[in-house]
């Protein structure tokens, strides 16, 4: 049997430090998901502070010097701050016109309780009631039933022990189907449009032909076969038309019409960039929103300024209480150096975008658009490509033409027949405006638009029009067809 032994291995290993991962981290987050990234450190940190005055520096230099500086687990403040003269601890590159506003938020009633508020005004007893609630309660957000009456029946009757037909529940549903708004209820959308259909209160000619051909001719309309509709319905072109328009009308996901304004649920976009336009100049600078200014307590600056003084009389207690204030400061110190990071990383990254991205940024015209990926970037600002697509991330620019995405200005490159070097996006706006300009009734299908674009110099496959016209969500040359 082998004896025990010690040996000593040397290995180089690559470990990433505390305030790189927090960087890493912050660097994804845009405006919203950072001001609440701050608020959680200043609930859980109680040496960070929103700095809401402007001091003059000698008073901002004493209130932020950060000691922690340790000396045989005791801290020498004047030796911390020796050491780090001139470190700031709060950054300020933000726009002067940036408000710090705190927005009051109300709650209000979901869907489904307006859906079950409705119920009290229907003639059923407290057992109807609680199957109907059961109904309402399988309807997702966009008002469909999506589970079948017999599902139903079966989980009641295992769930809550209620015997209940098929033909009740059936019942119950058209109860449902009778809230607001029309639609409600309904398990596809065939029977969704003819529940808005019927709810009409004037059952013009024009309805009833809508109600016929969602009744009777679904398929056929849904793959635009309208020959054949008006021959089976035994309607002429206008009366087709007509009949078509009044559907088009009605909303194919009747849930999303409740609309409560003290229950938006809506995301909103809050830039992260405002692109300035000076003296010919252009520039980006970030925009503060509802971020703080962030900086170190005095109080505990001061409070660790007072042990250190008095080190020999300390007792255990105030030793670790000194420990934990250090720890404190050091996590502090590190997350808003984090912060004045990421914001010189961002405003480092988006400026080269926009000088990359010069004659687009001046009218916003999409065919100016230069071809450009990760790597252009990474290479003109020297950092890396997951850097570059960390900060590309979930982060929107604000120009005088409209709010953009930073993933917006990326594109692949295509060669043109003069093997010009072209932006895809520039492809994909010609493709936007030949189908836009198409003819309704013989719409341009995948092999003319490959031809098209061919005649306008850009030789691109069949496969690759396809590809470009799902990106741009323009469906078949079949289904784009109108009467």
């Amino acid at each position: 049997m082998a004896g025990q032994h010690l040996t000593l291995q040397q290995k180089l290993l690559q470990k990433l430090s505390p305030q790189q991962i927090q960087m890493i981290k912050l660097l994804e987050l845009p405006a919203i998901q950072l001001e609440q990234r701050i608020k959680k450190e200043l609930e859980e940190n109680p040496v960070l502070e929103i700095d809401s005055a402007k001091k003059d520096s000698e008073t901002d230099q004493d209130a932020t010097s950060d000691p922690s500086e340790s000396i045989d687990n005791e801290i020498s403040i004047d030796e911390y701050i020796n050491n780090e003269p001139s470190y700031k601890y709060r950054t300020n590159n933000y726009s002067k016109d940036d408000k710090n506003e705190d927005i009051p938020f109300s709650i209000g009633s979901t869907f489904h309780e307006y859906l079950t508020e409705q119920l009290g005004l229907l003639s059923i007893d407290e057992r109807q009631m609680m199957l109907a609630e059961y109904i309402i309660g399988n309807i997702d957000e966009d008002g469909y039933l999506r589970r079948e009456v017999e599902a139903m029946v079966d989980d009641i009757a295992f769930s809550m022990n209620i015997e209940v037909s098929d033909d009740e529940m059936q019942h119950l549903l058209e109860f449902v189907q009778d809230l607001d708004p029309p639609g409600i209820g309904a398990r596809d959308l065939r029977e969704c449009l003819l529940l808005q259909l019927k709810r009409k209160e004037h059952k013009t000619v024009i309805v009833e032909n809508a109600i016929r051909l969602i009744d009777l001719q679904f398929d056929e309309f849904t793959k635009r076969h309208y020959d054949k509709i008006m021959a089976k319905l035994e309607v002429d072109e206008d009366d087709l038309r007509d009949a078509i328009d009044e559907i088009v009308k009605l909303n194919p996901k009747p849930g999303s019409s409740y609309s409560n304004p003290l229950n938006k649920a809506n995301q909103t976009i809050v830039p992260d960039f405002i692109l300035d336009i000076s003296d010919g100049q252009m520039s980006a600078y970030l925009t503060k929103g509802n971020v703080p200014d962030l900086r170190i307590s005095s109080a505990y600056a001061n409070m660790l300024r007072a042990y250190s003084e008095n080190r020999k009389n300390q007792t255990n207690d105030q030793k670790e209480a000194v420990f934990f204030v250090k720890q404190k400061l050091d996590t502090a110190k590190w997350f808003i150096d984090a912060i004045k990071q990421r914001h010189q990383t961002l405003l480092i990254t988006m400026n080269a975008i926009v000088e990359y991205q010069e004659e687009f940024f001046i009218d916003g015209d999409e065919s100016k658009l230069r071809p450009m990926i990760l790597k252009d970037i990474a290479i003109k600002t020297g950092l890396d490509i997951s850097t570059i697509s960390r900060v590309s991330n979930s982060k929107y620019i604000q120009t005088h033409f409209g709010i953009y995405p930073l993933k917006y200005f990326f594109s692949e490159s295509m060669q043109d027949e003069s093997g010009e070097e072209v932006s895809t996006r520039k492809i994909k706006k010609i493709l936007q405006d030949v189908v836009d300009a198409e003819n309704k009734r013989k719409p341009v299908t995948d092999d003319k638009l490959a031809d098209i674009l061919k005649e306008k110099g850009f030789p691109i496959a069949r496969r690759t029009i396809a590809k470009y016209r799902e990106q741009l969500n323009i469906p078949v040359a079949r289904l784009r067809k109108e009467l």
